[in-house]
């Protein structure tokens, strides 16, 4: 039974494919648990709220709370798409909470993974995180969104391989079996294709990704070629934030443990399982600010 709505915790991550909430307390740790819609702020904002609310009010129904009692929670939101602090002061206004802390999806990803350790991460699903901390400071690359950025996500792969199937189509590549079953999907009309990505958000490319993952296990050359790609992104990424040979690194996300199999050798050397995912790092992030931690602070 939870004593007072004042110790009440919560913690959301969202995506563009989806959003999960968690609502506890200090003392229990996470009571209960729900999923939502995309929670992309930069895709669609007031959807994302949207669903991040619905989230978070399932999440409290599981555990016997209403509404009223989330008033004076303290939630951390830790979502993709906040790329200014007007974005997160506008999500913080927008939820009906008491506490409001709002970051972008790549602190509370890293956080979930390594706790309050040092370490990196590649979180790989329809976007890209490559992130690192050190003695408490965070640091990233990437992770621009899928119009500018997001090589080697889902949303990623799903997209070249378009591209491939139109090139293929054209006679400017020759054709694979992965490239061939991408376009029966659309009816064997390349045009088809196209209007697809008139309207199509990032999780629709992602649809896509399970066909160039399972390609690249079967030696499709079209799908290695696409993997192979996001390889050398990710790898440029470890880079640029520092990585060492033997350094810890989480591999996360829908697509990330995949690419663990093509990575080189000094990387993988310093693979560890991860603590937690986002979500867990969202509710830490939470838990501390409403125990005043200075780590709290992104």
């Amino acid at each position: 039974m939870i004593d007072s709505p004042h110790t009440l915790l919560i913690g959301v991550d969202g995506g563009g494919t989806g959003c999960r909430a968690a609502v506890g307390t200090p003392t229990d740790g996470v009571l209960a648990k729900s999923e939502g819609g995309r929670a992309n702020v930069a895709s669609d904002p007031e959807l994302a709220i949207k669903n991040i609310i619905d989230a978070v009010t399932a999440a409290a129904a599981k555990c016997g709370l209403t509404a009223k009692q989330l008033k004076t929670a303290t939630a951390h939101l830790g979502l993709a798409g906040v790329m200014t602090a007007q974005d997160a002061h506008m999500v913080a206004s927008a939820v009906p909470y008491g506490n409001v802390t709002v970051s972008d999806d790549r602190p509370t990803a890293l956080n979930g993974a390594l706790g309050w350790q040092d370490g990196f991460l590649l979180s790989v699903g329809t976007g890209t995180i490559a992130a690192a901390c050190t003695d408490g400071v965070y640091r990233s690359v990437g992770g621009w969104g899928f119009h500018v950025g997001d090589q080697a996500s889902g949303s990623w792969l799903g997209q070249e391989s378009l591209r491939h199937v139109l090139l293929c189509h054209d006679g400017l590549a020759l054709h694979s079996d992965l490239t061939r079953a991408l376009l029966a999907k659309f009816q064997n009309d390349p045009n088809e294709i196209v209007a697809f990505s008139m309207s199509a958000k990032p999780g629709d490319y992602g649809t896509f990704a399970p066909d160039v993952v399972e390609s690249a296990r079967a030696n499709d050359l079209v799908g290695q070629k696409i993997i192979g790609s996001g390889v050398e992104y990710l790898r440029k990424c470890l880079n640029a934030l520092g990585f060492k040979a033997g350094d810890a690194l989480c591999l996360t996300g829908g697509v990330g443990p995949h690419y663990a199999n093509y990575l080189p050798s000094d990387i993988t050397a310093g693979l560890v399982a991860c603590k937690g995912n986002a979500l867990d790092g969202a509710f830490n992030f939470a838990r501390a600010h409403f125990e005043k931690h200075p780590e709290a602070q992104i």
